[in-house]
């Protein structure tokens, strides 16, 4: 028996009393020079979740009767506490108060002993036992002023509880006000980050700064490695006679890309051509990125790493170098390329009878624009007549789109027709522009053709039991459903039968939308559904795509920015080449499911960076409009306030304490707020006047009043309480650990904790 197997069982004994440390020592009769051996296995033991350290000190076991779990503390931003996602699958996730985090911060792996079993509120309430890795290489933020020898970090993350000490000598060159990447080495004997200034990004208030904050905050990696650029370099420019062989030959066929104005990377073509049976033929080309970029090479294990490709308002950082990205995966007008093609048989009634998946090569005759197409759809002369010898494909395509979208609206998907925003930038990364845009008919019809080859190819696979990067998304969870029925019988609406993730079908949901279209509550419904909704994900086994009611989905169309599709397009090589043996299948059964885990894990990153990065520039353009007013729709009612988004696409806040007319009072079952003298009622989808106040960059956040409450002193007030929960938020990051603990404890004391809070 080993010395850990020994220790765990002293400490399991019906005779162990919890010791401390120097105590375990004395009775265990330690020589000096074995004692840090001991606290090693101790820390050991520890993160194995066999034993766990009390507030006091003191080491215990983990018995049967001791519920303990591990997994990833998520903090709050607002309240101080936190939330441990359990690496256990499946498993609810455990409420912390912010007294019981044991010097853990946001992002770090923790052990969490669970004290209390399903609270008033649903969850299971614990306090942290071990730190068993730190979560956090790097911080983002503000170097501030000196303290004690001694200059402060306030980082960016709000839920990041905890300013970084960076010693002068450490500085890198940085100056108070400076934006900056810190790496951590350590944290000191009071549990705070001690660190060191690696890259300076720029000024604080600079708005590329931020920007380039925001990237490095959400693990985005901006540069390739040199060995990744290297390979790259070799990697051919055009398509050789040898990768051509063995390939079907389309380049005779009329296909044609469709895509965004300003659109580098073209990985998706299409054609189609009218079949002897009077059926349709539609073909979806997709760039074959699987040739160029081999499984294990540089290329392949960076692409990996970042999964997708992130769209930042100024700039795209690629998954994929531009040498493969916009040169020779990319399906450029007039250029031999490689691609994978799924040709569909499709009849008069839009139903697929027949398909079939090909490696092949193809010769895009044009490259069109979404705007174009739409235009040339709607009749536009000269459009027509530059692109006279493709017009009878688009509008066969246009009458072709509308049939498959029918089909899928028959079956249940669920279509969320909200407009897209999108913020144009100058080279300095400012704001110029907010550009809102519906879907056209060409976007909708690229979508349904996209629809139905990503529907295609995961029914193949899921028939030949291939490793598989399925696209899930699961139904939503019985509260959610419950809450969203509640919400809608304010309104004269409510869903049938049991309300189960197991019985519901999407067709329940697309029936309220359908009631709901054209009435004043249209938007509120559509938002509020669209909230009910689980995430979609990726994952190694099919579950369905409860949002596009199909039983099997896959992304397949975007291999040149998301690593699914180019996992499915190597597979799917593999398969078409020669097949897949046991052996072979068992290998890929790890690589796929490790790819399925990773792209989620940075396609929500990627889209938090995206979407933290709209908020920051929208709040930049904003500022510019101060004392200004606007028309809006309320988006959301809180018990707090109002947040309305104006007709640019613009959110913010219309907090309850300036809203002077009236006391309101908020009935959280409807969503609104109802004044106590007047009884005027507030809810999402109102239009109102709002006027704006006050413009937080720091806070990325815009605040509002009513027009008919804006004079100058609400205006000023509102002003300078967005620049004074500037400097709190600096200050909270000094201050939030002890001063939560003594909130929390007042309020135990009182009985009156405040679990909306949470």
């Amino acid at each position: 028996m080993d010395r850990k197997e020994k220790l765990i069982n002293y400490m399991s004994s019906s005779t162990y009393v919890p010791l401390k440390l120097d105590e375990l020592e004395i009775v265990l009769d330690v020589p000096k020079d074995d004692r840090g051996e001991l606290e090693e296995l101790l820390s050991e033991l520890i993160n194995e979740g066999r034993i766990f350290k009390t507030k006091k000190g003191r080491y215990c076991a983990v018995s049967g009767k001791t519920l303990t779990a591990s997994g990833k503390l998520m903090c709050s931003a607002r309240g101080g506490f936190g939330f441990v996602r359990p690496d256990e699958e499946g498993a609810q996730d455990i409420f912390v108060a912010a007294e019981n985090l044991g010097g853990a911060y946001d992002g770090d792996r923790v052990l969490v002993r669970i004290d209390k079993k399903d609270n008033s509120y649903g969850h299971s309430e614990g306090h942290v036992t071990a730190v068993i890795e730190r979560g956090n290489e790097t911080l983002v933020g503000i170097i501030s002023g000196i303290k004690n020898k001694t200059y402060r970090l306030i980082p960016d993350r709000r839920s990041f509880f905890s300013q970084v000490r960076i010693s002068p000598a450490k500085l890198g060159g940085a100056a108070v006000g400076d934006r900056v990447i810190v790496r951590i080495d350590e944290y000191n004997k009071k549990g705070k980050p001690v660190g060191e200034v690696i890259t300076v990004l720029g000024r604080a208030d600079s708005a590329e700064s931020c920007l380039n904050g925001i990237i490095s905050e959400n693990g985005i990696r901006a540069r390739f490695p040199k060995p990744v650029t290297d390979e790259a370099e070799k990697v051919p420019e055009s398509v050789s006679k040898s990768a051509i062989r063995g390939r079907e030959d389309l380049r005779s066929m009329k296909i044609f890309t469709i895509d965004g104005d300003d659109s580098k990377d073209f990985d998706d073509a299409v054609s189609l051509e009218k079949l002897d049976n009077g059926n349709s033929l539609l073909g979806v080309h997709i760039a074959d990125v699987s040739h160029y970029v081999k499984e294990g090479s540089e290329l392949d294990k960076e692409a990996l790493k970042r999964a997708t490709s992130v769209y930042m308002p100024h700039k795209v950082i690629p998954m994929l170098p531009k040498k493969l990205s916009n040169g020779i995966c990319s399906l450029n007008p007039g250029t031999d390329r490689l691609t994978f093609t799924v040709f569909m048989e499709i009849d008069g009634d839009g139903k697929i009878v027949s398909h079939r998946l090909v490696k092949s090569v193809i010769h895009s005759c044009e490259r069109l624009t979404y705007n174009n197409v739409n235009k040339l759809l709607d009749g536009d002369t000269r459009l027509r007549e530059r692109y006279s010898e493709i017009v009878p494909v688009l509008e066969a395509m246009d009458r072709l789109s509308d049939k498959l979208a029918s089909l899928r609206s028959e079956r249940g998907a669920i279509d969320f027709d909200f407009p897209e925003t999108k913020v144009i930038c100058g080279e300095d990364a400012q704001p110029r522009e907010i550009a809102v845009a519906d879907r056209g008919r060409s976007q909708r019809m690229i979508e349904s053709f996209m629809l139905a080859a990503n529907e295609t190819v995961a029914e193949d696979a899921y028939w030949a039991e291939l490793p598989f990067v399925y696209r899930v998304h699961e139904p939503p969870s019985a509260d959610k459903l419950t809450a969203f029925n509640e919400f809608i019988k304010n309104f004269g609406y409510s869903l049938r039968g049991k309300l189960d993730p197991d019985t519901i079908h999407p067709k329940d949901l697309q029936r309220i939308a359908e009631q709901a279209k054209g009435t004043p509550e249209e938007l509120m419904i559509s938002t509020v559904m669209l909230r009910s909704l689980m995430k979609a994900g990726y994952r190694d086994t099919n579950s369905g795509h409860f949002g596009l009611a199909a039983r099997y989905y896959c992304h397949f169309t975007s291999p040149i920015r998301r690593y699914p599709d180019l996992m499915i397009h190597r597979i799917l090589s593999e398969y078409i080449d020669g097949g897949i043996d046991d052996s072979e299948h068992n290998r890929l059964v790890p690589i796929v499911r490790e790819a399925a885990e990773q792209s989620s894990e940075r396609e929500i990153a990627a889209e938090k960076a995206e979407r933290d990065a709209e908020d920051l520039l929208k709040t930049v353009y904003m500022q510019a409009y101060l004392g200004e007013s606007f028309d809006a729709v309320i988006s959301s009612v809180t018990s707090f306030g109002i947040f309305a988004m104006m007709n640019n696409s613009c959110e913010g806040l219309i907090r309850c304490e300036t809203m002077t007319a009236d006391y309101f009072e908020f009935d959280e079952s409807r969503r609104i707020l109802t004044g106590k003298r007047t009884g005027k009622v507030y809810k999402i989808g109102d239009r109102i006047r709002v006027t704006v106040a006050g413009c937080s960059v720091l806070l990325r956040q815009i605040d509002l009043v009513l027009e008919e409450d804006a004079n100058p002193s609400l205006l000023r007030r509102v002003s300078e309480r967005a620049q004074k929960a500037e400097r709190r938020s600096d200050e909270k990051k000094e201050k939030t650990g002890k001063a939560k603990r003594r909130g929390y404890q007042k309020r135990g004391r009182r009985g009156k904790r405040n679990g909306k809070k949470r």
